[in-house]
Formats: C-alpha cells, structure tokens, sequence
C-alpha cells in the first residue's frame, strides 16, 4: 500500500483537471512544492485552518473521483500486466511496444 502522499500525489496526477484553480494550487504546494499550511495561508491571506479544510475537501473529493472512474487503479494493472508481458518474452521488438505503451501513459 502507498503511504498517503504517494497516494494522493497520484490522485491529483490523474483528476487535477477536474479541481478549481483554487483546489489545484492549494495542493500543488503543499504535496509537490513542499509548502507548510502556514505559509500557504501568507500568501493566499487566509487563515490556516482555511486552507488546512480545503486541503483536506480536496483529498476526498480525489479519493471520491477515483471510487467512481478507477483511473489510477487501472493504471496501477495496466504497469502490472505490462510488466508480465515483458517477462515473457526475450523478443526487442515486443519490449519496445512495452516500453511505447509504458510511455503513453
């Protein structure tokens, strides 16, 4: 199982379109940039208890956006079973549409 940050890092890879600049900039700084809530909160000028609830809003509604369209579990079997394909045979030419299959993605 991934650990949290992992897991939503993924989630907001995979549905951030789906989110308000708001939401996308909330999380963009504090998982992919690093930022504390503190200083989220500075620049926004907003409490931080604000941008913690908006925070935390935006963690369910991923979580709720991949209970409905399983984009991230699909992918997840996708790397699986293109990993087996892979082991399966020695052939480059099969390996290398692995790899553009991979890459598609």
């Amino acid at each position: 199982m991934l650990d949290k940050t992992t897991r939503i890092n993924y989630l907001f890879d995979f549905y951030q379109e789906l989110l308000t600049p708001k939401q996308r900039n909330y999380m963009e700084m504090y998982y992919l940039e690093d930022y504390s809530l503190g200083e989220i909160s500075e620049l926004f000028q907003v409490s931080r208890q604000a941008v913690y609830d908006n925070i935390k809003r935006t963690e369910a509604m991923l979580e709720s956006y991949e209970e409905k369209l399983h984009l991230y579990s699909k992918f997840e079997q996708r790397v699986k079973l293109l990993e087996k394909l892979k082991l399966m045979t020695t052939d480059k030419h099969v390996h290398e549409h692995i790899q553009k299959l991979k890459d598609l993605d």
